[in-house]
């Protein structure tokens, strides 16, 4: 799900394994004030990882899935 206007992404899994309904969130990041907020990361490699190999700085990145308090303590922006 991308919505370009408001900054919202997300990468679902959705359908159905045997007789159960499977749904959710892999990937969910957010832009906001000029910054990528990851808010979800359900990957094996890391969404952090790889904007970092694409040339994203640190201090762009922010591990929303991190309590606030707990970001000081990353390489990562606090927010």
């Amino acid at each position: 799900m991308f919505d370009a206007e408001r900054h919202h992404y997300q990468v679902l899994n959705i359908g159905w394994k045997e007789q159960r309904r499977i749904y959710g969130v892999i990937i969910h990041v957010d832009i906001k004030d000029k910054r990528i907020w990851i808010q979800r990361d359900g990957t094996e490699i890391g969404i952090a990882n790889e904007l970092i190999a694409v040339g994203v700085p640190k201090e762009d990145i922010v591990l929303g899935f991190h309590a606030p308090y707990k970001r000081e303590f990353t390489d990562f922006a606090v927010g």
